[in-house]
């Protein structure tokens, strides 16, 4: 399945402001952000689990054990943003 990933705040101007990935059938918030941190490089450092790092799933709050469908929003941002 495919979702869209959306970077916010620090991340955006780490990674940019957004990706699709692409996913297996059933696969959680938590396993997203696995295959976002074995990408390496930029994507390891700054979604690395001892990093906080809040997560949005189609725009509500949301922790990693949420299960994701295809064409999901999931949004990755840190703890407190600006407006």
């Amino acid at each position: 399945m495919k979702v869209r990933v959306r970077y916010f705040a620090s991340l955006r101007e780490a990674l940019g402001g957004e990706e699709s990935v692409e996913l297996a059938a059933g696969s959680t918030v938590a396993a997203l952000r696995d295959a976002l941190l074995a990408r390496g490089g930029r994507h390891a450092e700054v979604l690395a689990r001892g990093k906080a790092v809040r997560c949005a799933l189609n725009q509500v709050m949301s922790d990693e054990s949420a299960a994701l469908a295809e064409g999901a929003e999931v949004a990755f941002f840190p703890p407190v943003t600006g407006g």
